[in-house]
């Protein structure tokens, strides 16, 4: 019995060590991609699984208020993930921090990928910072909508040659969920190339 619990802690143990060590690294190599070269490597072990990608060329464009935030796959990390549960719980979107870690961006959607497809928001997420450590505006998928929504999320291309997605996307975000709070539309588009 002893054993059993030690053995039982000893791989718990293990399991979140190594998680946490692999969410923490990142590839040198997916800072400057060679023109030849396709890196599927990032900040966590989710983008190496099968369905997930890392662009390696693109930009995504996101606009909140008067402000334009702007990722470059060159530079940034960006991924298009794909979530497989079971049938009532599969969702794709995208997720991207800036190289500095002051901007970070996520939108999700149920359902599967694939091209020509317009479909309601899931999740959103909008994280600006002065500095890495601490944020200085949170914005989330608001619950408290206007009465078209929570937004769209409109994908025209789906891994096609070397395109890996492109479209574009609105939602509805909040700093809280206080059933007076403001929403606040978040728009934006994205190009993202695998090569």
């Amino acid at each position: 019995m002893g054993n059993r619990i030690f053995t039982y802690f000893l791989f718990s143990f293990a399991v979140i060590l190594l998680a946490v060590v692999s969410s923490c690294q990142k590839d040198p190599a997916v800072d400057n991609p060679g023109p030849s070269k396709t890196s599927i490597n990032a900040d966590s072990s989710i983008v190496s699984s099968p369905g997930n990608f890392l662009a390696v060329t693109g930009t995504l464009k996101v606009k909140f208020n008067d402000s334009v935030y702007t990722f470059d796959a060159a530079r940034d990390s960006i991924a298009f993930i794909n979530v497989n549960g079971d049938d009532e719980n599969r969702y794709f979107g995208i997720t991207a921090i800036n190289k500095e870690h002051t901007v970070s961006f996520g939108i999700s959607s149920a359902g599967f990928a694939f091209s020509n497809i317009n479909r309601g928001i899931a999740g959103s997420q909008l994280l600006l910072s002065i500095d890495s450590q601490k944020p200085a505006l949170q914005l989330s998928l608001s619950k408290n909508y206007p009465a078209t929504g929570f937004g769209n999320f409109n994908l025209v291309q789906y891994k096609a040659a070397n395109e890996l997605a492109k479209g574009t996307f609105y939602t509805f975000m909040a700093t809280d969920n206080k059933a007076n709070s403001p929403y606040y539309r978040v728009e934006g588009s994205f190009d993202l190339q695998l090569k």
